[in-house]
């Protein structure tokens, strides 16, 4: 049996049949839609609750499972699949922290086309954050399927009562039980979480992560089926894919696979950092978090989902930090309009297109771009919560106040959460004052450390050259499929350049800008969004499906393939033929 030297405790399995399988806990496709299964006791649930809860909280932060996205009629199915579970705690050398592993094993698994996919969550979400993308594909087929949270997740450690998660999902306090996350310092105040606070970087080891996933995978299906061991790169394809940071993971991981674990590579709007090209996440999540505010007061964006209120006004907020620009000499114009168009165009030199901004919006007002870039602040600089950049910090959420979480609100953590807060009752802190645009000195503080070079600044940017993505072995094959209205990982700066620099150095990935595909196929459920997009899973399908035929079934690897030419899914349903495919 292989050696899994990286994990130093305990592998835990579970059986999951009946009324409790692998792809959605029991639940199936009407579940998942439904509302969040219950919690018979809420501040003590079990683990079996825990993990149903897990799997559907990750499904609806994925897929569009609303009435209108065709998730089960025109793409997509959710069936039952019986099978183990195999969960751990890994390390990567050197790491204070670990990253959590597990791998789905089908009862059915297809002894005659061994197949192993290997997947990281996307965001910053727990381990079941790929479920609707490489686990509805790959069990069902016979596949195995490995994740790993790439030391993020939703382990969240709070100094309240001094617990964290133990491997099951369950709160336990520190010194009971081996924790997803234990801060190093033993006090300290509010909420902090691994991604953010481990100390680790553990962003620029997202390759060895999956590559740990694999071999960890590899290992389990030893255990599972001893008979038909070993189970290596050799007699057993791996198929990397994931979506967003997942994406992201895996082409990481292509570049760093000395062992050629890997037969294939599927990656959907990665987050990716290209040696000297495109731009880095904490730069235009920044540049974003100051001047889209403004940039979307502008006449155009006038009926873009998000960029007006409930009333078709603009928002105050967002009207105040035209003024502040303008305050701080970074604008010329005094009045409104045309110091959004100012904002507007100012994006534009960056990069920035009509349809990222556009899509932008909604992650403009949901506060997603303060919320990343402090968190990721505090991991590129190695933070504790009680000391991380530019006065953030996470507390519980008490009246809109930092303060104690409840025992319930503790215990859904794990299940309920999608990595970074706020969310789920716990609230991001800090960085603001009592003007009309409070939220702007921290802000400023945050894009200071990308423009400034003072220590921390320089500290930063070693932690961003550090994320550079590695050249993969040429005869790999590789497919990015991105999103053309993609406005929270645009692709002027993420798979665009990624692929040119492939394709400069020899390589020949196939590529895909998709029209009219966003960033969040969950977004596609809310009034308004939807209509002007479509789903961006149903493409991953298809690749993963050519990916299969060509590793099993002997069909040629195309140099290119032509881009579907899907049309925006309107006011009604999903129909097929919108995909273009």
């Amino acid at each position: 049996m292989q050696g899994i030297d990286f994990v130093p405790g305990e592998v835990s399995v579970t059986t999951h049949r009946e009324h409790d399988d692998l792809l959605s806990a029991g639940l199936g496709l009407e579940g998942l839609k439904g509302t969040l299964a219950p919690f018979a006791n809420p501040t003590q649930p079990t683990v079996q609750e825990l993990r149903r809860r897990a799997i559907q909280t990750s499904w609806k932060g994925i897929a569009d499972l609303g009435p209108l996205g065709g998730y089960g009629s025109v793409y997509g199915a959710v069936p039952q699949v019986p099978g183990r579970e195999y969960q751990a705690f890994a390390k990567i050398p050197g790491a204070h922290q670990p990253h959590r592993v597990l791998v789905q094993v089908p009862d059915h698994f297809d002894q005659a086309h061994r197949c192993l996919v290997v997947t990281a969550s996307s965001g910053s979400r727990g381990i079941y954050g790929a479920i609707a993308l490489a686990g509805t594909w790959g069990l069902p087929r016979g596949c195995a399927v490995a994740y790993t949270d790439k030391g993020t997740g939703s382990g969240y450690f709070d100094y309240a009562d001094d617990s964290g998660v133990a491997l099951n999902g369950e709160r336990a306090k520190r010194g009971t039980a081996t924790l997803e996350f234990e801060p190093a310092a033993a006090k300290g105040e509010g909420i902090a979480f691994k991604h953010a606070h481990s100390g680790d970087h553990p962003e620029a080891d997202w390759g060895s992560h999956v590559l740990q996933a694999a071999r960890f995978g590899l290992a389990m299906l030893d255990r599972a089926f001893p008979e038909q061991a070993p189970f290596t790169p050799e007699n057993t394809r791996i198929i990397a894919t994931g979506l967003s940071n997942g994406g992201g993971a895996v082409l990481q991981a292509a570049g760093q696979d000395e062992r050629h674990l890997l037969a294939g590579v599927v990656a959907l709007e990665p987050n990716v950092h290209t040696p000297d090209h495109g731009r880095a996440l904490y730069d235009y999540s920044t540049e974003a978090a100051m001047w889209l505010p403004c940039a979307l007061m502008d006449a155009r964006f006038a009926s873009t989902p998000f960029a007006r209120d409930a009333h078709g006004a603009p928002h105050p907020v967002w009207v105040a930090r035209c003024a502040s620009l303008h305050a701080q000499g970074l604008l010329q114009a005094s009045a409104l309009q045309q110091q959004a168009a100012e904002a507007y165009e100012h994006l534009r030199s960056g990069g920035w297109s009509d349809q990222a901004m556009t899509t932008a919006a909604s992650s403009t007002a949901l506060d997603l771009w303060r919320a990343i870039s402090a968190a990721y602040a505090s991991a590129y600089l190695r933070r504790a919560n009680n000391n991380m950049p530019c006065g953030y910090h996470y507390a519980g959420l008490v009246n809109g106040k930092p303060g104690v979480a409840d025992e319930a609100t503790r215990a859904s953590w794990w299940a309920d959460a999608a990595g970074i807060p706020p969310g789920n009752g716990i609230g991001l802190f800090g960085g603001t004052d009592e003007s009309a645009d409070p939220q702007l000195p921290g802000i400023n503080c945050l894009r200071r450390l990308w423009t400034g070079n003072d220590a921390d600044a320089q500290s930063l940017h070693a932690s961003v050259q550090a994320l550079a993505v590695k050249l993969p072995r040429k005869d790999l094959p590789m497919w990015v499929l991105h999103g053309a209205d993609d406005g929270l990982l645009p692709t002027a700066f993420t798979s665009e350049p990624y692929v040119a620099w492939l394709r400069a150095e020899g390589r020949q990935p196939l590529y895909w800008k998709l029209p009219h595909a966003q960033h969040f196929d969950a977004f596609l459920a809310l009034p308004g969004f939807g209509d002007r997009h479509l789903p961006l899973l149903p493409y991953g399908y298809a690749a993963l499906d050519r990916l299969w035929a060509h590793l099993f079934q002997g069909q040629p690897w195309p140099a290119e393939l032509p881009t579907p030419a899907g049309t925006a899914r309107g006011a009604g349903p999903l129909q097929a033929g919108m995909l273009g495919m």
